[in-house]
C-alpha cells in the first residue's frame, strides 16, 4: 500500500517509490539520497510531527513535513 512518507508512523520501515515535486525541492530530495528504490526506518517524529528523522542509506536523515509529503512510499512488511 502506498503512502506519503509524512504518514508513516514511528518504527515503520519503507521503500520509496517515487518523488513528486518539479525543480529545486525534488533536486534537494534526491541530493539527500531520498530516491526511488531506497530503504528508510522512521526513527523519531517531533510531537506536532514536524520534523520527522529516518534512516537512509546508512545516516540519519532530518526531514520537515513539507518535504516528506513529496515522497511515495510504499510500507515493509
Amino acid at each position: 500500500m502506498e503512502k506519503k512518507l509524512n504518514e508513516f508512523m514511528i518504527g515503520e520501515s519503507g521503500v520509496v517509490k517515487k518523488v513528486l515535486g518539479e525543480g529545486r525541492i525534488r533536486k534537494r530530495l534526491f541530493d539527500m539520497g531520498i530516491t526511488p528504490n531506497a530503504c528508510f526506518y522512521l526513527r523519531k517524529k517531533a510531537p506536532l510531527g514536524d520534523p520527522i528523522e529516518i534512516t537512509l542509506r546508512g545516516y540519519e536523515l532530518t526531514l520537515r513535513k513539507s518535504e516528506a509529503e513529496y515522497v511515495i512510499c510504499e510500507e515493509e512488511e
